[in-house]
């Protein structure tokens, strides 16, 4: 029984963008075990924290940088 886990920073995505997360990741994976996999696949979407809990090459990264960067804005 497969288990994936993906962890996103809290208060990013809505809830409708982790449920298509979750069935995107269960369709990447049926795709190469095979279609039996697809009812005891097991996708967990876990929000960590928000901004300042988060740290990238050192540095802190916040929820608001974050919502910027997945609008288009330079990072």
């Amino acid at each position: 029984m497969p288990f994936i886990n993906v962890k996103l920073m809290g208060d990013v995505l809505s809830q409708d963008q982790r449920t298509e997360i979750a069935e995107r990741m269960t369709d990447a994976f049926v795709a190469v075990a095979g279609e039996p996999a697809r009812p005891v696949t097991w996708v967990v979407v876990e929000e960590i924290g928000g901004g300042g809990d988060w740290t990238m090459g050192g540095q802190v990264v916040t929820t608001a940088a974050v919502k910027e960067i997945l609008a288009g804005a330079p990072a």
